[in-house]
């Protein structure tokens, strides 16, 4: 079991929405933090709140990982938990989504894990502990209408959980996917109101602060799946299960999308 208390902690994706809430929940549990961001600013405000210390910068790219974990490596002196939370969503359709918003969706949603991996599991190996956090969605365990680049990269986020769970669980490395639905951030601020909400519906969407508290409770019974919405599970398993079943259920809340899209636009 994690003990929080004095644990140094690096969350990634913490100037806002979910991240901000991880790093206020495991700052109440007694964490040292590290909160890392794009946007400089908020995440000043976020560090000032805290306590943290914060780190400004590209959490994506090979230099900008490798200068965090140094960073945090010489502010906190050893990383117990990495929790890996900055996402992005790009593009829209196929046609919709461009050659970049699939390549900056693979660095964020996927690479900035492996490369935060490939760092921290050698030391992580030598001491015998260490704890992987990755924010997938449930979007990587089921999948999402209309954003092809956030679905699959998702799904690739929650694989390497599962891989690096897999592979080095048995030496003492840790690792949990977080796997919410809808979350009233600023990458989704709910469907609104109207036709189109009552269509795709509101999947009871959660505050941050929610799946923060999921995250420890899961981590608490040191399971690997954090599920805020428990709900998850079961579409999960019925997936699995009854895999085509499920398709054609997507593909008729995708019709009658697309048919509410083309009456709001008549």
């Amino acid at each position: 079991m994690q003990d929080w208390r004095g644990a140094g902690v690096v969350v990634t994706g913490a100037a806002r929405g979910i991240g901000a809430a991880i790093a206020e929940r495991l700052q109440a549990e007694g964490a040292r933090l590290v909160v890392a961001d794009v946007l400089a600013e908020p995440l000043q405000q976020v560090a000032d709140r805290l306590g943290a210390h914060p780190v400004a910068g590209d959490a994506a790219s090979p230099e900008g990982v490798r200068a965090l974990v140094d960073a945090a490596t010489d502010h906190l002196g050893e990383i117990d938990v990495w929790v890996g939370n900055a996402g992005i969503a790009r593009g829209e359709g196929l046609a919709g989504s461009s050659e970049q918003d699939w390549a900056d969706s693979w660095q964020v949603n996927v690479m900035a894990h492996v490369r935060a991996a490939e760092l921290l599991v050698p030391r992580w190996l030598e001491r015998g502990s260490g704890r992987f956090v990755v924010t997938a969605s449930a979007a990587g365990l089921l999948t999402i209408l209309g954003q092809p680049t956030y679905a699959v990269t998702k799904h690739g986020a929650e694989a390497f959980a599962e891989w690096l769970a897999a592979t080095y669980g048995h030496r003492g490395i840790a690792v949990h996917a977080i796997c919410p639905q809808g979350v009233l951030t600023d990458m989704y601020p709910g469907p609104g109101d109207g036709e189109l909400a009552d269509v795709i519906g509101h999947d009871g969407a959660l505050q941050p602060a929610d799946v923060a508290e999921a995250l420890v409770r899961t981590v608490a019974a040191e399971e690997f799946l954090v599920l805020p919405h428990p709900e998850v599970k079961d579409y999960f398993a019925f997936r699995g299960a009854q895999t085509d079943k499920w398709l054609r259920g997507m593909q008729r809340l995708q019709q009658r999308v697309d048919q509410t899209t083309h009456k709001l636009v008549e």
